[in-house]
C-alpha cells in the first residue's frame, strides 16, 4: 500500500457525473494506491501512520504537531496509478495495483480506520474508480510518502 500525503489549506473533489462534491480546510490529502498483494495488515498500518503523523507546524515553526492536534481534516482518494510501473517502454503498466474486487474493500476499511482515529466527520472521500477532479492547495509545500513494508 502506498499513501502520498500531502499537507493542505484547503482540497476538494468533484465528480461532475455523479454531481458529487466534497471539500476540506486544513488537514491532508491522501491519495492512496493499493497493490493486488495488500491486506487489511497494511490497511491499519498505513492508516495509524498517517493518522498520527506530526507534520504541522507548533509555535516553534517545527513541525511537531499531529493532524487531531490541529483538529484537521482528511480527503482520501484512490489513486491506483500510485502503481505505474515505468521502467519499460512508455505506456505504463498497472499490474501491480490490485483489481477492484480486492481494491474496493481496503479503500473502504482504511477510511473506517481512519475515520476511527480522527472521527467520522473528519474523514471526507472521493469516489472508488470515477474520473475526479481533484484540488490540492498544498501547504508548505509539504508531501509525504508513506508505504507498507
Amino acid at each position: 500500500m502506498r499513501a502520498v500525503v500531502q499537507r493542505v489549506s484547503k482540497g476538494s473533489v468533484k465528480i461532475k457525473r455523479l454531481d458529487y462534491f466534497a471539500e476540506i480546510r486544513k488537514g491532508f490529502v491522501i491519495l492512496l494506491g493499493i497493490s493486488h498483494t495488500d491486506t487489511l495488515t497494511e490497511v491499519e498500518y498505513i492508516a495509524d501512520k498517517c493518522s498520527h503523523l506530526r507534520i504541522f507546524e507548533d509555535g516553534n515553526e517545527k513541525m511537531n504537531l499531529s493532524l487531531k492536534e490541529v483538529e484537521g481534516e482528511i480527503l482520501i482518494i484512490s489513486q491506483f496509478t500510485l502503481y505505474a510501473e515505468t521502467s519499460r517502454g512508455k505506456r505504463p503498466s498497472f499490474i501491480e495495483a490490485a483489481r477492484p474486487e480486492i481494491a474496493i474493500p481496503l479503500y473502504d476499511a482504511f477510511i473506517e480506520r481512519l475515520k476511527k482515529n480522527i472521527g467520522t466527520e473528519k474523514v471526507k472521500t472521493g469516489v472508488f474508480g470515477e474520473m475526479m477532479e481533484v484540488e490540492i492547495h498544498n501547504d508548505g509545500p509539504v508531501t509525504i510518502i508513506v508505504e507498507s513494508k
